[in-house]
């Protein structure tokens, strides 16, 4: 992509919905006066080290990996020097960042969900700490410059969760793409053990002709008793 010169600033959306879709968004999208100079990505697997009794050592069992985690620097300035408009303080501006992340939204009973975009990059998340440094003031002591340190831990929506798990029990909802040659009877087979699910599939992802599926089309596997599958014929 040919670079057009344009400054990109940060931009953070909050949501209502885990899913993030615009029918969900809160209010207007907060941009920053101006851009973090650095930010971190932070992965983390868990194991578990249990030891036996009687070894010398133990071998480190794999039991999660943690969501990522998203770190940026974000400043307030009520000066003017970085957009020409000075205020009296920076109250109003940091007051309005701190509701929008860490208020309790009584719609959802939660903080809420955000999206964090800047150029390229696109994170999806919801407020995992915020800590405010005041770093220039008046003579009164009126702070007019800070620094927010954020910290976002990643959320994926619950659908893409478990496609991303793929997880192999029966008695949970799987999402699958489809494949060049896959055909519903032997998805199902995979899933079920058990290919006589295919019509109970073809009417939970409402489709009407099971024998054409689109290729890179997702569908869902709902779990099912296993009792269900003498009830299709």
């Amino acid at each position: 992509m040919a670079d057009t010169g344009k400054l990109e600033k940060l931009k953070i959306i909050a949501y209502r919905k885990a899913d993030m879709k615009d029918d969900s968004q809160v209010g207007q999208p907060l941009f920053a006066l101006m851009n973090p100079e650095t930010y971190q990505l932070d992965y983390k697997v868990e194991f578990n080290d249990g030891q036996a009794p009687g070894t010398s050592g133990a071998q480190q069992k794999y039991k999660m990996t943690k969501p990522e985690e998203f770190t940026f620097d974000i400043l307030f300035d009520s000066t003017g020097i970085i957009d020409g408009k000075p205020k009296a303080d920076i109250w109003d501006d940091l007051k309005a960042f701190k509701q929008m992340l860490v208020d309790y939204d009584g719609a959802i009973h939660q903080p809420r969900f955000f999206k964090l975009i800047w150029g390229v990059t696109l994170f999806k998340g919801r407020l995992a700490s915020l800590s405010i440094t005041f770093k220039l003031f008046k003579p009164d002591g009126t702070p007019i410059r800070a620094i927010a340190k954020a910290q976002f831990k990643g959320s994926v929506e619950e659908n893409l969760r478990v496609a991303k798990e793929k997880s192999q029990s029966p008695d949970l909802t799987h999402l699958r793409q489809v494949k060049a040659g896959d055909n519903l009877p032997f998805m199902c087979f995979k899933i079920y053990e058990d290919p006589r699910y295919y019509l109970q599939v073809a009417q939970a992802n409402n489709l009407t002709n099971f024998r054409r599926l689109a290729v890179g089309s997702f569908l869902h596997f709902p779990p099912f008793a296993q009792q269900d599958s003498n009830n299709t014929s």
